[in-house]
């Protein structure tokens, strides 16, 4: 536990969940929070003295904001995507960044599958007529899912949940991914993007954040949908080219389409939007909230918040997505030195060789790879429950150093 007069501040923004609050301030954080977004400026005039950030979606982490504070030991992405935070420069900087995989996979699942069947009701449409005070009791354009054929482009974590669920609400289920996954159930794996989109009556997108996916869905591939096909973007925003979509949903090809994420998103909830989309009756326009559910919410701000204090507190990076993974369990009596550093022959022989002509003896040590970064973390034995005078300053003096530390044990 930190010493409660110098508590360790931690800056949460975007209306993260309040249990995200609670459980750092339990664990003796001063938890700052900012109702919505932050840009660069902001974020760099609020960063001096935290160290740990919390953002969702909309706030983006640059280089420039990383180098703006030598405070900061982590940054919590309280979603699944990561694209909004510079990896590379956290990386370098010494900065560890968790996020949220897992936690509202199945939320998102269940906004595709409401938005699939919706589209193949036409429930947007009769919808409209209804509330114009049109009555208009036909089954014309409305379809059964039931042995509709759902491309889903890429298999992760919401894809393959998706791809059971869909299965079981009778659709037969297609996927492709730029890597080799297992398909679940009766789910078949296309060697193709054009060979799913040559079957598929139902596309879905559940891709990433990385540079490489951008616009990788736009007039050819629409145009290679199946006629009357739907399709939906529940993934990122800059994958899709909107306006290629407008003009297949208007031409008739594509007869509705669901979109939940935009290319460029306003930064607080009032704030203004437009999109090539708005206007038309058939395609379903929500504003990034397919993982937005009370369950959701919480599992993710004590998810996430679970990691920041475990890696700010004990030095653990288990699933952070930039720094290698440690987790070591707690040795009472000892003193838990952390060093990341470039890993290049010799670095940890210099560390040590540094622990032992300061007299410290290495109780235990875990040294963990990733690419062009190493972290090691070490329990010390230190007869005044300290390290000697001067250690920390010499392992930072280390050529290989990125950052070094002392945490609580």
């Amino acid at each position: 536990m930190p010493d409660p007069t110098h508590r360790p501040v931690a800056l949460l923004l975007e209306n993260i969940h309040p249990h995200a609050v609670e459980l750092l301030s339990t664990a003796g954080f001063e938890v700052r929070t900012h109702a919505g977004a932050m840009d660069p400026a902001e974020l760099q005039a609020a960063l001096p003295g935290v160290q740990v950030l919390g953002i969702r979606s909309t706030t983006h982490v640059t280089r420039e904001v990383l180098a703006s504070t030598d405070d900061l030991l982590a940054i919590g992405a309280f979603c699944i995507g990561t694209n909004q935070i510079d990896l590379a420069a956290a990386t370098d900087q010494g900065v560890a960044v968790f996020n949220a995989p897992f936690s509202n996979t199945r939320s998102v699942v269940e906004l595709a599958v409401a938005e699939i069947i919706a589209l193949a009701r036409r429930l947007t449409e009769r919808d409209d007529q209804m509330h114009a005070g049109v009555w208009d009791k036909s089954a014309d354009g409305a379809h059964e899912v039931r042995g509709r054929t759902l491309g889903i482009v890429g298999y992760g974590n919401i894809g393959s949940q998706l791809s059971v669920v869909a299965e079981a609400l009778g659709m037969r289920v297609l996927f492709y991914d730029t890597t080799e996954k297992l398909a679940l159930g009766n789910a078949r794996a296309c060697a193709s993007l054009d060979e799913l989109l040559a079957e598929a009556d139902t596309v879905t997108l559940h891709v990433d954040g990385r540079d490489g996916n951008a616009g990788m869905f736009g007039a050819a591939q629409f145009a290679a949908m199946r006629p009357r096909s739907i399709f939906l973007n529940l993934s990122r925003g800059f994958v899709v080219d909107y306006a290629a979509l407008r003009r297949h949903v208007e031409s008739g090809h594509i007869a509705g389409a669901a979109v939940d994420v935009f290319p460029s998103e306003p930064r607080r909830k009032g704030d203004p939007f437009d999109s090539e989309l708005r206007g038309l009756r058939n395609v379903i326009l929500t504003p990034h909230v397919a993982g937005s559910t009370a369950e959701a919410q919480q599992d993710i701000g004590r998810f996430t918040a679970g990691k920041l204090r475990d890696y700010a507190l004990a030095g653990t990076t288990t699933l952070s997505v930039n720094l290698p993974q440690i987790t070591m369990d707690d040795r009472p009596g000892t003193v838990r030195v952390t060093h990341l550093h470039h890993n290049v022959p010799g670095a940890m022989a210099r560390v040590n060789q540094l622990l032992a002509e300061h007299g410290v003896n290495i109780e235990g040590q875990l040294l963990s790879t990733r690419g062009a970064v190493g972290y090691a973390v070490t329990d010390t034995g230190c007869p005044a429950g300290r390290l000697p005078e001067g250690v920390l300053a010499a392992l930072a003096a280390v050529p290989e150093t990125i950052s070094t530390r002392v945490v609580p044990a």
